[in-house]
């Protein structure tokens, strides 16, 4: 009997050896093949591809988003970026993103409440957001949901040779003198303003951009939301919209005003067969591409009003970010980052982003000469936004300033808008 406890308990204890021999084998094992950790300079393994909507349409045909695209492929040689072009992109990407189809990576939309950019987009670390300038933007409860591609400001961009053809020596410095030039580009069979009417998204800089900016104060259309009736005659809206239509009954834009005429234009202004556009510093960029030299356009304030002072906007372009219904967020993010901050994207066409460096681009330099106070922009309040949607106003895609612009009767116009923006704010209550 004890020698059958003590077989028993021999054959346990070698039992238990076996099983502690087993477990140090499994850890030598561990040790022995080991997983190769990356090498300081070696990029993680993302693969998959990635679909990129943009406005930059322009990019996608030069090739420039593919030149990209394949630098980012030298780091990460598993992945792929796909790009889709959107015409309109302000309104379309308001319908892409209701039904979940806004690819990997996007523009943020501009008329979407800050309280729901967590629905749609993936917030940025804070390594990867953090020296953006414009802080109040893309941004709710702390969380950053997309990076600036640029800083902009908006004024005349214009053809220098077609300025000299017309026998204009000087800069305009006032409205007065501005509607001079036009009738000189006129007179020498010059279309004197390109106004993109037919596009309808240009027409922005005729309404919301400019009061923005015109009345000194970032947070104009924000207050909007305190008065029952805004749209007045004698207001920078009445003052806004009366220039463009001055503009067009004296026969300075562009003809068949109703066709999307955005590309053909580029071209006019590139070779001086239209001479100037009221549009955003990054289309100097495109005049260039069109075929322009670049000694022959220049980039100054526009002089809204005859007041020996101007303000010119500075705002930031697009922001950028990772939808939330991506399927490869991680590849994604690396792309966002190394498009912002690893390419020229945000250098082409921009002011710098830095305010103390100096513009690199001549006209941008001209453009600053004439000592505009820059009026630096501030997010759209959720506020705002809910009223526009109310109103049923899309202050993103110009539509109702084109409605503006060709109304027979702008006061009755303004009248019909303050009776929808009165209700809007009634039912937002609002004080």
């Amino acid at each position: 009997m004890k020698k059958t406890k003590a077989c028993r308990l021999l054959h346990t204890v070698l039992f238990l050896l076996l099983l502690m021999a087993a477990g140090c084998d499994r850890s030598i094992s561990k040790q022995a093949v080991p997983e190769t950790p990356a090498a300081a300079n070696e990029q993680p393994r993302l693969s998959g591809t990635i679909l990129m909507l943009t406005n930059r349409i322009d990019l996608i045909e030069n090739g420039t988003m593919q030149r990209y695209a394949d630098q980012f492929m030298k780091k990460y040689p598993e992945a792929r970026v796909e790009f889709e072009g959107l015409s309109n992109y302000a309104t379309d990407i308001m319908v892409r993103l209701s039904t979940k189809d806004a690819g990997d990576v996007l523009l943020l939309p501009v008329n979407l409440p800050a309280k729901e950019l967590g629905y749609f987009f993936e917030p940025l670390s804070a390594e990867m957001s953090a020296r953006e300038r414009f802080t109040t933007f893309a941004t709710f409860e702390g969380k950053r949901y997309g990076l600036s591609t640029g800083t902009t400001t908006s004024g005349i961009v214009y053809n220098k040779k077609a300025f000299q053809q017309a026998g204009i020596t000087e800069i305009p410095q006032t409205l007065d003198e501005f509607y001079a030039i036009c009738a000189k580009l006129k007179q020498a069979n010059i279309t004197p303003l390109y106004m993109n009417y037919g596009a309808v998204w240009p027409l922005r800089e005729w309404g919301n951009n400019m009061v923005n900016y015109m009345a000194g104060n970032p947070d104009y259309l924000n207050d909007m939301v305190h008065v029952d009736d805004p749209w007045q005659l004698d207001n920078e809206w009445g003052h806004s919209i009366g220039i463009a239509r001055t503009l067009i009954a004296r026969g300075y834009a562009e003809n068949e005003l109703f066709s999307n005429q955005w590309e053909i234009s580029k071209s006019k202004l590139a070779k001086g067969e239209a001479g100037m556009y009221l549009s955003g510093n990054w289309t100097i960029r495109q005049i260039l591409d069109a075929g322009a030299a670049p000694e022959d356009i220049g980039f100054f304030p526009f002089p809204y009003d005859n007041g020996l002072k101007h303000y010119a906007p500075l705002n930031p372009d697009w922001f950028i970010g990772v939808s939330k219904f991506s399927r490869n967020k991680e590849l994604s993010m690396a792309w966002v980052n190394f498009l912002v901050k690893e390419t020229s994207y945000t250098a082409e066409g921009f002011l710098p982003i830095d305010g103390n460096r100096e513009p690199s681009m001549e006209q941008y330099r001209e453009f600053l000469s004439y000592h505009p106070e820059l009026v630096e922009a501030t997010v759209q309040t959720d506020t705002f936004i809910d009223m526009a949607n109310r109103s049923k106003l899309s202050f993103a895609s110009g539509d109702y300033i084109q409605e503006l612009i060709a109304a027979p009767d702008l006061k009755k116009s303004f009248d019909e808008l303050n009776e929808k923006w009165k209700e809007a704010r009634a039912l937002t209550g609002v004080k």
